[in-house]
């Protein structure tokens, strides 16, 4: 009877362990073309803002886009993609922003990502934040149509990313 109990336990621990695996692997899916697409023109942005490059980030955001910027206290800001880089091309600080773990939802041609990001100042820390990108799929590929961010200085959670290099 202890052999057949055993057994029994055996049995059921490995059906619990084999459901654990299945589980872990279906939570830890490959993305798609679109999604690592629709990321690279976030990166591409990120890098285009780093470098105060205007053609660059007006190249990967759809012309009639807009950022709205949210604040702490409720207050927000809007302004259009030409007007935003217009400036940032007149700032003399370097731009880091990051982002980790970004969540990325498709439908055909509409795309949203959103990520958590930090945001540093000649490399200082400034500001923390959601990132909301809205993108639409033309026919030159994945463009940003609009930008929703919020912005935080206190409260932010350490990045994964570790320190800015």
């Amino acid at each position: 009877m202890t052999g057949v109990s055993y057994f029994n336990r055996l049995i059921r621990s490995s059906y619990i362990l084999l459901f654990a695996i299945l589980f872990i692997l279906a939570c830890t899916k490959t993305p798609s073309e679109d999604e690592k697409a629709v990321s690279a023109v976030v990166t591409q942005f990120f890098h285009a803002l780093a470098s105060k490059d205007s053609t660059a980030a007006l190249g990967v955001m759809m012309p009639q886009g807009r950022f709205y910027s949210i604040r702490e206290d409720g207050s927000y800001r809007t302004q259009t993609h030409a007007e935003f880089f217009q400036r940032i091309a007149q700032e003399t600080s370097d731009f880091l922003e990051r982002m980790w773990n970004p969540t990325i939802l498709i439908d055909d041609r509409i795309a949203v990502l959103w990520t958590p990001y930090d945001f540093h100042r000649d490399g200082q820390f400034s500001h923390c934040g959601v990132d909301a990108f809205s993108l639409i799929k033309t026919s030159e590929g994945w463009k940003i149509a609009g930008t929703i961010y919020s912005i935080k200085r206190q409260g932010c959670q350490e990045s994964p990313l570790g320190p800015p290099e």
